[in-house]
């Protein structure tokens, strides 16, 4: 598992809720930082992944282990 600075579970909620809490977790970070996700959306890897084109954030890893997505996401 990567190393990561905050983290944040939206397991059980669905669209567009993961993006906005994972929105409102990054303007509490610092640049550099890292946000770790765990969510259970099935449009959450798509979701995530256009996300961070938008916004400038990197998206560092992104898998699924048993139903459960997996984010890393670096604070642009």
């Amino acid at each position: 598992m990567m190393e990561f600075d905050v983290e944040l579970d939206v397991r059980n909620l669905a669209c567009p809720l993961p993006i906005l809490r994972c929105k409102k977790s990054l303007s509490t970070m610092a640049s550099g930082q890292v946000l770790y996700i765990r969510a259970t959306d099935q449009a959450a890897p798509k979701d995530f992944e256009v996300f961070c084109r938008q916004t400038g954030n990197t998206l560092l890893a992104s898998n699924e282990k048993e139903d459960i997505y997996h984010f890393f996401i670096r604070r642009r």
